[in-house]
């Protein structure tokens, strides 16, 4: 009992590594940290299973259904191809066609790279399955045909560069910029003319939050480790606590070295 402890702490942990060796570890830090896709596809009740859908999102165009992310077969995603999977993530697609209903993050993960969008089904594939049929989505409005030019492939992104690394961990897994950016048309954020801007109200459990602003113009007056704190515990430097809109539970999981590159990056970015 003791050995199989052992040995599952020891798989735990290189799981939820920085630089997993394989693409199912990848997968596994990715989803427990940094994309962070339980926030929305894991029920927030103690007990909740992994990535069994059912959370509600009511937006002024639509009510949204977390889709039940296990391979089960009757409710889950055990029937879609990896093909649908990457599909599905990256363009906001459906195996026949249909488009998803956000608040999934699709501009953001369209710029997932191949590798990285592969680790993800690779982990979603592992999960224990759940039976749990969830409702559908609606639009209150018609849904564009698509959410922007279709994806097919992206090249994988080097962390030796911390700002570059950084740009591609905020924009395109941890999908900062969804929540932070200045509100624009559509009931979308503008993350062109309003990246990193804040303004957006942000509906969950606990009421509305608004996002702030995180380029230097909003938090430049904290250190390094102050964000590095704010990130991965939730908590201000004067002790107060963020909304947990703000999946830091999540980013909890993500590595030193990656939320340096966070950090970095927004850093870089022109004062809003």
């Amino acid at each position: 009992m003791l050995l199989r402890t052992f040995a599952f702490a020891f798989a735990v942990s290189s799981a939820l590594s920085a630089h997993a060796q394989t693409s199912l570890e990848r997968g596994a830090y990715l989803v427990k940290g940094p994309a962070a896709c339980g926030h929305c596809h894991t029920q927030p009740a103690p007990g909740s299973p992994e990535l069994g859908g059912g959370m509600r999102f009511a937006e002024l165009t639509y009510t949204s259904i977390a889709a039940n992310l296990t391979p089960d077969q009757e409710t889950g995603v055990a029937n879609w191809t990896d093909e649908n999977l990457v599909n599905g993530i990256r363009n906001g697609k459906k195996p026949r066609g249909a488009t998803m209903a956000p608040p999934m993050p699709y501009r953001s993960y369209a710029g997932l790279s191949d590798d990285d969008v592969q680790a993800i089904v690779a982990y979603v594939r592992s999960v224990k399955p759940v039976n749990n049929k969830t409702a559908r989505s609606a639009f209150r409005a018609p849904p564009p045909d698509s959410w922007g030019p279709e994806v097919k492939s992206v090249p994988a992104v080097s962390d030796a560069d911390p700002v570059v690394y950084g740009k591609y961990l905020t924009h395109n897994i941890a999908f900062c910029m969804e929540c932070h950016s200045k509100p624009g048309d559509n009931n979308l954020t503008d993350m062109v003319n309003g990246l990193g801007a804040g303004g957006a109200q942000i509906r969950g459990a606990a009421g509305v939050a608004m996002a702030p602003n995180i380029t230097p113009s909003g938090i430049g007056h904290y250190s390094d480790d102050d964000l590095k704190k704010l990130i991965k515990t939730g908590v201000k430097p004067d002790g107060s606590k963020l909304n947990v809109a703000m999946p830091w539970q999540y980013y909890a999981n993500m590595s030193d070295k990656d939320v340096s590159a966070v950090i970095a990056y927004l850093k870089t970015l022109p004062k809003k």
